[in-house]
């Protein structure tokens, strides 16, 4: 087997224990759980999904090293990524309020999804993250790199999907709570905001070390 069993359940410990301790995913995720219902959460965690397969295809492909060997890289990535975020904060507070907020639970699945997606793309860490954390679980005598790569990242990105469903449950589930009560509504356009500026200052003082 490319990979053996024991390496595999090692694995995917790590990988849990890595996805409960709290990120800018995470963030996001429950943020849009609460807002937008269910529906909301689980295009979140699709979104993130989606985008740990590209990472993982770009890993496998030596992509990743080739970008992150390049300095500037780093800096273009983060600064477009805080640009981003920046400009959802202000379309959040241009939504705050409950006549807004009604406007913005008309986003479709796929604008949340897409969101999502690009918020797990444009964050350099993630980057490094799949070529420091997959890495270290490859066996080279064991042959085909690429391969052992891409399995390493698929099985990572099934695990956050699980995860990230469940987690999109919960917070959707309390979403509907909230979503009774109109003097708790003009607060999440304010919640959305805060949430897209705290993100986008964490990428503007990045190190290029640590995790995901």
């Amino acid at each position: 087997m490319l990979i053996e069993y024991q390496t595999l359940l090692l694995f995917s410990l790590a990988v849990m224990a890595l996805l409960v301790s709290p990120g800018p995913n995470m963030a996001f995720l429950l943020s849009h759980g609460i807002s937008h219902g269910v529906r909301g959460g689980l295009a979140v965690a699709i979104g993130i999904f989606v985008a740990d397969l590209l990472l993982t295809v770009l890993t496998a492909m030596g992509v990743t090293a080739v970008i992150t060997a390049w300095p500037p890289s780093f800096n273009i990535l983060r600064y477009f990524g805080a640009a981003y975020l920046l400009w959802l904060a202000v379309q959040a507070i241009r939504l705050r309020g409950v006549s807004r907020l009604e406007e913005k639970f008309k986003m479709t699945t796929f604008e949340i999804f897409r969101m999502a997606m690009w918020n797990s793309l444009l964050n350099p860490k993630a980057l490094l993250f799949y070529m420091v954390f997959l890495p270290q679980f490859v066996m080279p005598d064991k042959g085909n790199i690429p391969l052992q790569l891409f399995m390493l990242g698929f099985t990572l990105a099934c695990i956050a999907l699980v995860f990230h469903f469940a987690l999109g449950l919960a917070s959707g589930k309390l979403g509907t709570l909230f979503a009774s009560s109109s003097s708790k509504n003009k607060y999440f356009g304010w919640l959305h905001c805060g949430l897209f500026i705290g993100l986008a200052v964490r990428l503007l003082f990045l190190e290029r070390s640590g995790a995901r």
